[in-house]
């Protein structure tokens, strides 16, 4: 067990480069409109919003080389865009050059959120799948909390603070990278790939008592679907789950709110150096609630946390939007705000790369989470980039009443459609939101027959 904790860990480190990457360039926001003097369109959607939607590219297309090239491998090359982004956006002297390389560690960060989750739900016990793999939510909020507290020091260091804000990215992703060709190849995977004896070898030093028999009935039964369209009518209501989990997680509007927290505390009437505290505070919140999520998403299982975080939401933004209409100053936005980032790390942070990365089939687990990620993404590509422009027009109280309003069908989508996936198997999880009773049927047989051989 022990192994598969240190393995999940490293893979997990992805979610780390993937919140500081996010995150850090909201240090720099305001020094590169200014130095470069662009409209509040072109820093929103260029400047600030190409990294998005490199993020949108690479969850979009992430799924074929996590299946093609093994979700190993993938995560290897998901460090290497993070370091050259970092490089290259520390360097670059002109809007046009820093946006490429933000894209390029979009790539990255969109492609990890295929890669990661399923290769730590491949290795992981079911009673402990939801933890390991929330692992990687754990990584993306320390990222986030290390980001903002590396911005704050970096801040005064001259007119170039913003090169080394991005720039010192390079080094933990060099680090993680490093660590990637430590960790053996996804057993699943390699069952997909019919690489029999390797995938052997991984599951007796996971599980000694892994059937492993069984998981290879699995495979071969896959082979003969292999050729099944994500899109078709028996994984109508897996997608549904993935679309609708990624559509709230972005309508809570949280990642407009990290893309742009010192932007939204100084709106609130809070100075620039209040504001990156403020910042801090924020990471601080996410990373402890987030740890109290990761503790009781196995134990409590995921609807349970949903329902927290719904509420929470409705709660927290309601009273944002409240503060901005009759104008509360002081610390008011960003004690709402610590409870809106507290409701998020608790529900749907913890649950959303667990819950995608559970509720598709081996044999397109990856391409299941590619369209869960790319929706998941293209929002967190468009909301964030019209904040700006929605900011000066229709003021922050309306965006942030449109949050809420999205919450309370987001609470309404967890009573009624939402199931509970905590400790089942995967290829139980397969079975039953598919309806796929024929083939548990033949596992069934085959498990009887295999107690009879051995009898």
């Amino acid at each position: 067990m022990n192994k598969i904790i240190i393995w999940s860990v490293i893979a997990a480190l992805a979610g780390f480069l993937f919140g500081f990457d996010t995150v850090v360039i909201s240090g720099a926001d305001q020094q590169l409109q200014s130095l470069w003097h662009s409209s509040d369109a072109f820093h929103g959607t260029v400047v600030m919003g190409m990294a998005l939607w490199g993020t949108v590219v690479g969850a979009i297309f992430g799924g074929i080389p996590t299946n093609s090239i093994g979700r190993k491998n993938t995560l290897l090359w998901i460090g290497v865009l993070y370091f050259i982004s970092a490089i290259g956006s520390a360097m670059a002297n002109n809007p046009y050059i820093f946006a490429l390389f933000r894209f390029i560690g979009g790539l990255g960060v969109g492609a990890s959120t295929i890669a990661a989750p399923a290769y730590v739900s491949e290795i992981a016990p079911a009673e402990k799948r939801g933890r390991l793999v929330a692992l990687y939510q754990f990584n993306i909020v320390l990222g986030i909390l290390v980001a903002f507290v590396s911005n704050y020091f970096l801040k005064d260091i001259g007119e170039n603070a913003w090169r080394w804000m991005l720039g010192i990215q390079a080094l933990p992703a060099a680090i993680y990278t490093l660590l990637m060709f430590t960790v053996p190849r996804s057993p699943r995977w390699l069952l997909s790939k019919f690489r029999h004896e390797e995938a052997r070898k991984v599951l007796t030093i996971i599980d000694p008592n892994a059937d492993i028999e069984t998981l290879m009935l699995e495979q071969n039964q896959e082979k003969d679907i292999a050729n099944e369209n994500l899109f078709s009518k028996k994984y109508r209501f897996p997608v549904l789950l993935a679309f609708l989990i990624a559509f709230f997680n972005q309508f809570s509007g949280i990642n407009a709110f990290l893309y742009y927290a010192p932007r939204i505390f100084k709106e609130a009437g809070l100075g620039d150096s209040t504001a990156l505290l403020s910042s801090i505070g924020i990471g601080i919140i996410n990373l402890v609630f987030t740890l109290i999520g990761v503790a009781l998403i196995d134990k409590f299982g995921r609807r349970l946390l949903m329902y927290i975080g719904s509420v929470g939401y409705i709660i927290s933004l309601g009273l944002v939007s409240a503060a901005f209409y009759f104008g509360w100053g002081g610390m008011a936005v960003p004690a709402f705000l610590f409870i809106f980032i507290a409701a998020h790390a608790i529900g749907q942070g913890a649950v959303i790369w667990v819950f995608i990365s559970e509720i598709f089939p081996n044999h397109i687990r990856a391409s299941g989470q590619a369209f869960g990620s790319s929706v998941h993404w293209v929002l967190a590509a468009i909301i964030p980039s019209l904040v700006p422009v929605l900011f000066t027009t229709i003021g922050p109280a309306i965006v942030f009443l449109i949050f809420t309003v999205m919450m309370v069908f987001q609470l309404l989508f967890v009573i009624f459609i939402m199931p509970e996936t905590k400790g089942k198997s995967l290829e139980e999880l397969s079975g039953e939101l598919t309806n796929n009773k024929n083939r548990q049927i033949q596992k069934n047989e085959y498990k009887k027959t295999s107690a009879l051989r051995a009898d």
